[in-house]
């Protein structure tokens, strides 16, 4: 007896097809619970850029020729490993959105690290372009995340006849 395939079933495989094929683009955030959490990451640290754009603190920088609180120094070493991690996560993405979503995340970390190292003085515009980036990061986030919650629909499929 020979394979007989309905018009369902063509349907699924072909979703199934053009599914794996854009998925293939991915290296790093491969699945859903990945992109969920690149996602949590990306609104938390914007958050956190919100608030330290709102405060009335200016960075001071650690090149500046004054005591250097303790707070600002490890505020460039989480800077330094964020970005130096962000930079090889871009180098190995795969696809233009892992890479786009990446690039954004390193962009914001090294200005934070140049805002941190530098201060306010020297670039102040670190500040704004670390909160555009993860604001940009966050909507490709959420493009990523749909791209992976985008399952194929199953279609229901009759009782079998006993």
């Amino acid at each position: 007896m020979g394979h007989r395939c309905d018009q369902n079933h063509i349907t699924i495989f072909n979703n199934f097809a053009k599914l794996h094929s854009y998925m293939r683009e991915f290296s790093i955030l491969t699945n859903r619970k990945r992109a969920v959490v690149a996602l949590v990451h990306s609104i938390i640290f914007l958050l956190i850029a919100f608030r330290q754009m709102i405060a009335a603190t200016p960075a001071a920088g650690i090149w500046v020729p004054a005591t250097v609180p303790t707070g600002a120094w490890i505020l460039c070493g989480i800077f330094t490993v964020a970005s130096a991690i962000l930079l090889w996560l871009f180098a190995i993405s795969r696809g233009w959105t892992e890479k786009l979503y990446f690039g954004m995340c390193t962009v914001s970390a090294s200005s934070g690290l140049l805002r941190a190292t530098f201060g306010d003085h020297t670039f102040h515009a670190g500040l704004y372009i670390r909160f555009v980036m993860l604001i940009s990061a966050v909507l490709v986030g959420l493009f990523i995340v749909r791209i992976h919650s985008a399952a194929p629909p199953i279609p229901e499929t009759p009782d079998p006849v006993l």
